[in-house]
């Protein structure tokens, strides 16, 4: 079993699709930082509360140098109507 993360390792690179079907890599971008979070799906109660503050926060933290990824296993194509509705 892969050994478990914890606070201030190096994420494993990976290229995953976004909500409009571009890849999206986790790799170095320097002078940068990247906040990678995760939810078990989109439009949930807890993952959109969750969403929505890193959207709300979004402009000052890529001020402050970091780049925000959120992952789930939602399908790319259910992804336009979730954005939609938690706007």
């Amino acid at each position: 079993m892969a050994e478990r993360l914890v606070t201030g390792d190096n994420a494993p690179a990976f290229t995953l699709q976004d909500s409009t079907g571009k890849d999206i890599s986790l790799a170095p971008r320097p002078g940068r930082s990247t906040i990678v979070y995760f939810y078990p799906a989109a439009s949930t109660p807890g993952c959109t509360k969750e969403a929505c503050d890193f959207r709300d926060s979004l402009a000052s933290l890529q001020a402050s140098g970091f780049d925000v990824l959120g992952i789930s296993p939602t399908p790319s194509k259910n992804w336009q109507s979730s954005l939609r509705t938690s706007r």
